[in-house]
């Protein structure tokens, strides 16, 4: 049976290397299982905080060669610009039909990104999961790749689909499934190992981009944090985050278990030889990519090519979809006809 995989991607913020081991090595590797494999640049979601509009543009443009550089090959999945779909907004309005205002209240991704507001706290922040729901369930996925940190919208958005299904058709929606690296699913700051690696909430010096100067990256891991265990003990558990981290690290990009790699390391003669083990692997994976990045991001026309035509392929999946929930609900005339959509008249 055929399988088909989404998930989506912030262009807000330079990416990092948590947003490649536990996003985007998942999205090529999907290449390979997904009929199709669908990969969204979500810049919607974008504008429901503080945003300057021509930087916008910009990052979604990084982000597509980020994106290509990595792996991702328009002719074996389809890459596009959220905001290109029309689909997406309209279903998560019709969605919310089907979401409590209690389950968007306590999503903890809206408590912590309101309280963090200066100014206005939108209401598109509410709804950011509800627009997130939308963008899953329009190609009725069955697998949607993530970091741990999306697992509670995830099940919302399973809440959403199982509600919609009883209350107007069973089989409507498709009730995806989320899809967590066992290895690398929250791969955490260098300088603070108790919160995630992040271009926000993050530090500079313990957040390694994706396009850092192999020398800054090597830096980075060398003033990485560990512990005080003396002798060092290189292992992994939950009393041991920054050194955790550093394994899962190398175990990601070198693809082997972390197990093997702490047998590997059971002789080195401290932390320093963990980190620098680390920051050679990590500037020996990324190199690929930031050549290949520094090839594409000039052709800003070529990028948006590759948008386009993927938007023409998702919005031929999206309109099915969309056609028959509005026909499940009652809404406007039924633009079905003979199993096909007909045309937006």
């Amino acid at each position: 049976m055929a399988r088909v995989i989404f998930s989506g991607i912030q262009p807000t913020g330079r990416k990092h290397l948590g947003n490649y081991i536990g996003a985007i090595m998942q999205y090529v590797a999907g290449q390979e299982r997904g009929e199709p494999a669908i990969y969204c640049i979500v810049d919607l979601h974008a504008t429901t905080v503080a945003y300057d509009p021509a930087q916008l543009r910009e990052r979604v443009h990084d982000t597509t060669a980020i994106l290509l550089a990595a792996g991702l090959e328009p002719e074996r999945c389809i890459l596009f610009r959220q905001g290109d779909v029309a689909e997406h907004s309209e279903l998560c309005w019709l969605l919310t039909s089907v979401t409590a205002l209690g389950e968007l209240n306590r999503m903890h991704q809206f408590r912590d990104k309101s309280a963090a507001q200066r100014e206005l706290v939108s209401a598109g922040l509410l709804l950011y999961p509800v627009l997130q729901a939308a963008d899953v369930l329009a190609y009725r996925a069955h697998e949607v790749p993530v970091g741990e940190d999306q697992r509670e919208h995830l099940e919302l958005m399973r809440n959403i689909a199982e509600r919609f299904n009883t209350r107007f058709g069973a089989g409507t929606l498709v009730i995806p499934e989320h899809r967590i690296p066992e290895v690398g699913a929250r791969v955490r700051d260098l300088q603070e190992p108790e919160r995630k690696m992040s271009t926000t909430g993050g530090s500079e010096q313990g957040t390694v981009y994706l396009l850092d100067e192999p020398d800054a990256i090597r830096r980075k891991f060398k003033r990485a944090v560990t512990d005080s265990d003396d002798p060092p003990v290189l292992r992994r558990g939950d009393d041991k985050p920054g050194v955790t981290n550093l394994i899962d690290i190398l175990a990601s990009v070198r693809v082997v278990s972390p197990q093997s790699v702490e047998q590997e390391l059971a002789s080195a003669r401290g932390y320093g030889d963990l980190k620098l083990a680390v920051g050679d692997a990590v500037v020996e994976a990324l190199a690929p990519l930031q050549e290949r990045y520094r090839a594409l991001r000039p052709d800003q026309q070529g990028l948006e090519d590759v948008l386009a035509a993927g938007a023409d392929k998702a919005r031929a999946i999206a309109a099915e979809t969309l056609a028959d929930v509005r026909a499940a609900m009652g809404v406007g005339r039924d633009r079905r006809a003979n199993g096909r959509v007909r045309g937006w008249v």
